[in-house]
């Protein structure tokens, strides 16, 4: 006889009640014997991580690179604890217990400074990414633009590589041409760049974003308007942002908080008054661009709007990267840089149309028609053509060594491969033309290493100090006594592995 149908329901419901507890009490088996188990699982990890090999440099003096070069607090007969390619500790020797197990390499007599960093160079190949390191740059800001190439992630050894990309404007170059659809929206159609549309400057920006961009560069184009809100969103993106302005006002873009000006030959442009800003935002590129930068070019260094000019860049945050070494073989006293040992690992084809190997001498190639003139009638176009170049860049820095008495602050980028500079080689040859504007040898260092954490926020590098990259150079010589010092070393550390410089060359046959 079958029961009633409420005898029926509440024996189901005992059943689901049964499964409920029996399910809960499993479940909170589990939670407990995961409870138990998390402080062994962490354990475990941290042991493994403790097994990491331990790396110490031991008795060197690290240099200090703080505060804009202008602090002087060494410290002697230092340790440094390296693992995992992370500094993990940093005192003087004598208060550091050196574990028994660990790799110690003598420093005794030398001195530590960070890996120097390249703000604005080509790094396309892997002779460029050994050259770089034998030169002590163990971090570039690469560019892709030109004959250069796209940047070489992969080259190894070689130096962290943070990319830069041009925004706000349409750029052949620009690395999201390689992603789909923006290859027609970022397209050159005239002779120069034309600005983006305020939507798809935010679509460009937030895609550079994603796709690991470091550094955004805001170009002679770009508007006050779209320049404002690129520096705006580029600070909430975590993105340095780099200004070379014409139709904005550089006056604005620094008020704005641009984080650099870029290139001497460029930046002087702040100083033209009114009337000739005026017409840059419709013409950043044409006429009345040579107007205004010949003005610039062509102010006495002790006229009084370039000293307000200097005194206004010196009052606010953002860093000047003049990139001397682009001017380098135009002012006196250069030498041929393809002389040095680590230009045999570089490309000849560097040299293609910019300078003769042979001498290091820049070439000014004539116009086809001037090339049927007689040989003689040639040799004296190129010569003129050649001394209007050094009168230039020696107007132009007349008027650095200006900018300077107001005392900006600098950061370090060589503009390799350009106008004959050399990727690794024109980064030393920069900190030197530092060093001749009037930066001491401390400065000129902090401006290739800590200024960049300071500046742009990269606070993993820059410093010897606990939590950042280990990327270390061995010096035999004080850097602080002599800019030329930084050149003398026979070991480098980088991402926290110890090589031999002398190596790098062999690597590269």
């Amino acid at each position: 006889m079958n029961e009633p149908r409420g005898r029926q329901k509440q024996g189901r419901s005992g059943v689901d009640t049964a499964i409920v507890r029996l399910l809960w009490l499993r479940a909170t088996a589990f939670l407990l014997l995961a409870t138990m188990l998390a402080p062994t699982a962490m354990a475990a990890r941290d042991a493994q991580a403790q097994s990491a090999p331990l790396l110490v440099l031991a008795g060197g003096t690290i240099i200090d690179v703080s505060n804009w070069g202008h602090s002087a607090n060494d410290l002697h007969d230092a340790a440094i604890f390296i693992r995992d390619g992370q500094i993990t500790a940093v005192g003087p020797r004598a208060a550091m217990q050196i574990p028994k197990d660990a790799t110690v390499i003598d420093c005794t007599g030398k001195y530590l400074v960070p890996g120097l960093v390249d703000g604005y160079s080509t790094m396309s190949s892997q002779g460029e990414a050994l050259a770089n390191l034998y030169m002590g740059v163990t971090t570039v800001v690469a560019r892709t633009g030109g004959n250069d190439g796209p940047p070489d992630l992969h080259a190894a050894p070689g130096p962290q590589i943070y990319r830069i990309a041009t925004v706000g404007t349409t750029d052949d170059n620009n690395p999201l041409r390689s992603l789909p659809g923006w290859s027609r929206t970022l397209h050159v159609t005239g002779a120069h760049p034309a600005e983006l549309t305020p939507a798809q400057t935010a679509l460009e920006l937030t895609a550079l974003e994603q796709m690991g961009v470091r550094a955004v560069l805001l170009g002679p184009a770009v508007t006050a308007a779209n320049s404002q809100w690129i520096l705006e969103h580029a600070r909430t993106l975590g993105m340095a942002t780099y200004g070379v302005f014409a139709a904005t006002p550089v006056r604005l873009g620094v008020r704005d908080g641009v984080d650099l000006l870029l290139h001497m030959g460029m930046y002087e442009i702040g100083v033209v008054p009114d009337e000739l800003q005026t017409p840059l935002a419709d013409d950043a590129y044409g006429a009345a661009a040579r107007t205004a930068y010949g003005y610039a070019e062509h102010l006495p260094p002790m006229d009084p709007h370039l000293h307000d000019y200097a005194r206004f860049l010196a009052s606010h945050r953002t860093a000047l990267m003049p990139t001397f070494s682009e001017y380098f073989l135009r002012l006196p006293d250069h030498r041929n840089l393809w002389a040095e040992p680590a230009a045999q690992l570089l490309n000849p084809h560097l040299a293609d149309g910019l300078t003769d190997r042979s001498t290091g001498e820049m070439i000014y190639p004539l116009p086809s028609w001037e090339r049927r003139l007689p040989q003689m009638t040639q040799r004296w176009l190129e010569a003129g053509l050649s001394k209007r170049a050094n009168q230039q860049a020696e107007r132009l820095w007349a008027i650095n060594q200006a900018i300077f008495e107001a005392y900006p602050h600098y950061l370090a980028g060589s503009g390799a491969a350009q106008m004959g500079a050399l990727p690794g080689i024109s980064l030393q040859v920069e900190l030197e033309m530092m060093t001749r504007l009037g930066l001491s040898p401390r400065e000129a260092l902090a401006a290739a290493t800590n200024n960049y954490a300071v500046q742009m926020h990269w606070t993993e590098l820059g410093a010897i100090e606990p939590g950042r990259r280990a990327d270390i150079l061995v010096l035999d010589a004080d850097p602080t006594a002599s800019i030329w010092n930084l050149r003398q070393f026979r070991t480098l550390v980088v991402n926290g592995v110890v090589m031999q410089r002398d190596a790098l060359i062999r690597i590269g046959r």
